[in-house]
C-alpha cells in the first residue's frame, strides 16, 4: 500500500480517539497535540494513510501534466508525521532538494518525520528548523488550515510567496476550500496557478451565486481498505467512510505552468441519471452545470455511469450556471 508495511498491532487506538477529539472539537490549533512516537505511529498508518492517498492523486496528476518541483530546498511546513515528504520524495526523487526542511511546532514530530524520511530515502539531507527568510525551491502545506488563525494564515502565505512553486493539500469540506480558494487569490498575483484550475482568472466560485459551491474532488482509496477488518474498524472510529476521499489542492509556481488544452475541471461528483449525467465545472468563464448524454457523448457518458470521477472532460457549450444546483 503506497510502500508503507501496516503493522496494526502496533496502533494504539485509544491515542486515535483522543486525536480525532482534539481535531473534531477544534482545539488542535491550541496546542501540540503529540505525545510520543506512537502517537505518531499510529496516526501515520491510519490518518495519515488517508493523506498520503490524497498527495499521490495530486502528485500523479502533476506528473501526468508534465510538471517538475523548481530546483533548491524543500521546505514541510507543519510537517506532522511527514506523510507529505515522503509522499513528494517517492513521486519525483529523493535527490531533487538541495535539503529537506521539516518545521513544525513539535519536536516530537519533526524527529518522527526526520527519522521516517531518513529510513526510506538514506541520502537525503534534512535540516530541522524554522525555514530562513530567504528564498527557497518548494513549499509543502498539508492538512493545516483548521488549526490556523487568520494571523497564522497571513504568516504562512508569507513563508509561501518565497518559494518557487507550492503544493497545498488540504481536506476536501467547505470551509477550508474556501480558506484555500482565499490563499489562492492572495497569491494569484505573484504565481501562475498550476492545478487544479485550467486558468488564471479569479475563481469563479467567489461570485454570490456560487456560494453555496465549494472546489473538491475525490482521490480513489487503495482496494485493500475494503477488504481489511482494522480498515473497518479505523473507519468507526475516525467516523469516515472508505469510499470517499475529498481533496481540495493547490499548486502554484513562478515559473510558466505546462502546456495544456481548455478541458473543463471537474468539480465534485457528477449526478448520473438514466440517459444523461451531470456535470459542476470550472473554467475561465466560471462555475457552469454541463450535460452528458448517453445518445450524443456516449464516451464520457460511459465513464461517469461506471462511477468513474475523471479529472477533466472536454470542453462543451451546451452549459448552464451553476446557481441553482444543490450542495
Amino acid at each position: 500500500m503506497n510502500g508503507c508495511a501496516m503493522d496494526w498491532q502496533t496502533i494504539d487506538w485509544k491515542a486515535l480517539e483522543r486525536l480525532r477529539a482534539a481535531f473534531l472539537d477544534g482545539t488542535a490549533g491550541a496546542r501540540d497535540y503529540w505525545r510520543n512516537d506512537r502517537d505518531l505511529e499510529s496516526y501515520d498508518q491510519t490518518f495519515g494513510q488517508r493523506i498520503r492517498w490524497k498527495w499521490d492523486y495530486v502528485l500523479k496528476e502533476l506528473a501526468r501534466r508534465g510538471w517538475r518541483p523548481a530546483p533548491g530546498d524543500v521546505v514541510d511546513w507543519g510537517c506532522g508525521s511527514g506523510i507529505a515528504t515522503r509522499a513528494f520524495l517517492e513521486h519525483f526523487g529523493a535527490k531533487l532538494p538541495s535539503k529537506l526542511i521539516l518545521w513544525d511546532r513539535s519536536p516530537v514530530a519533526m524527529q518522527f518525520a526526520a527519522r521516517k524520511a531518513r529510513e526510506a530515502f538514506p541520502d537525503v539531507r534534512v535540516w530541522l528548523d524554522r525555514p530562513a527568510d530567504s528564498d527557497f525551491g518548494t513549499l509543502l502545506i498539508s492538512h493545516v488550515l483548521t488549526e490556523l488563525s487568520e494571523e497564522q494564515t497571513a504568516e504562512l502565505l508569507a513563508l509561501g510567496a518565497r518559494a518557487t512553486s507550492v503544493i497545498w493539500v488540504e481536506p476536501g469540506a467547505y470551509d477550508v476550500s474556501r480558506r484555500l480558494i482565499a490563499a489562492r487569490e492572495r497569491l494569484r498575483a505573484t504565481f501562475q496557478i498550476v492545478a487544479p484550475c485550467t486558468h488564471q482568472a479569479p475563481c469563479g466560485m467567489l461570485t454570490p451565486e456560487n456560494d453555496r459551491h465549494w472546489c473538491h474532488q475525490f482521490a480513489p482509496s487503495p482496494p485493500e481498505v475494503f477488504t481489511n477488518g482494522n480498515w473497518a474498524r479505523f473507519a468507526k472510529l475516525a467516523g469516515v467512510d472508505l469510499r470517499s476521499l475529498p481533496v481540495s489542492f493547490l499548486v502554484l509556481d513562478k515559473r510558466p505552468p505546462p502546456a495544456q488544452s481548455d478541458p473543463i475541471r471537474v468539480v465534485g461528483r457528477p449526478r448520473v441519471y438514466k440517459a444523461h449525467a451531470l456535470v459542476l465545472g470550472c473554467d475561465e468563464d466560471g462555475i457552469k452545470e454541463y450535460r452528458y448524454t448517453k445518445r450524443d457523448q456516449p464516451e464520457e457518458f460511459r465513464r461517469l455511469k461506471k462511477g468513474g470521477v475523471p479529472s477533466y472532460l472536454p470542453r462543451r457549450d451546451d452549459s448552464q450556471p451553476a446557481a441553482n444546483l444543490p450542495r
